[in-house]
């Protein structure tokens, strides 16, 4: 599914961009080089949402301050899904945005133009430079095990007290990569 949704997009794109005349040509060639963006992050969010839909319909585990198991959420696992996909769409920007962009700014310098055999080692340390601050930020956008309020989950969490006595505020539910 996630390969149609892509492969759709992708040619569907390649259809239309070089149909927009009112664009300039520049801008249409910038917007062809970022088809397989759109394509890569269509395709990463479609399957992050098809292999983990059973933590959206059945929901996942949370558990309070002191681990103790509670129940399981599917506001949580909706949560966690999204924010999931998410950093997979976060993870792809950069690398498959910037690069594109500015290989073909190089590639209007004279240097380049002298030079075309560089045209692949320079997008390849374009995409290397890029994956080596885009990954870890991706992945830090948001933690694996993370905390919410319990007034954002079912109302079967609201309401319930600590072993102390105390009211529970915050659960906590691991995300996922």
């Amino acid at each position: 599914m996630a390969t149609t949704v892509s492969c759709s997009i992708a040619l569907g794109l390649n259809a239309l961009v070089p149909r927009l005349r009112r664009l300039q040509p520049t801008t249409r060639t910038i917007l062809t080089r970022l088809v397989p963006f759109a394509a890569v992050v269509s395709a990463g969010v479609v399957n992050v949402f098809l292999m983990r839909s059973e933590e959206i319909y059945h929901g996942i585990q949370v558990i309070d301050d002191e681990g103790t198991i509670l129940g399981t959420s599917k506001k949580a696992g909706l949560l966690a899904v999204s924010e999931t996909a998410a950093s997979r769409a976060l993870n792809a920007t950069p690398v498959m945005a910037i690069p594109p962009l500015i290989l073909y700014k190089l590639q209007q310098m004279e240097w380049l133009k002298r030079r075309p055999r560089l045209t692949l080692p320079v997008n390849l340390a374009l995409i290397l430079g890029v994956s080596l601050v885009a990954l870890p930020c991706a992945i830090a956008a948001f933690p694996q095990r993370q905390r919410i309020h319990v007034s954002q989950l079912e109302p079967e969490f609201q309401g319930r007290e600590k072993r102390d006595g105390d009211k529970i505020e915050y659960v906590w539910f691991n995300r996922g990569v």
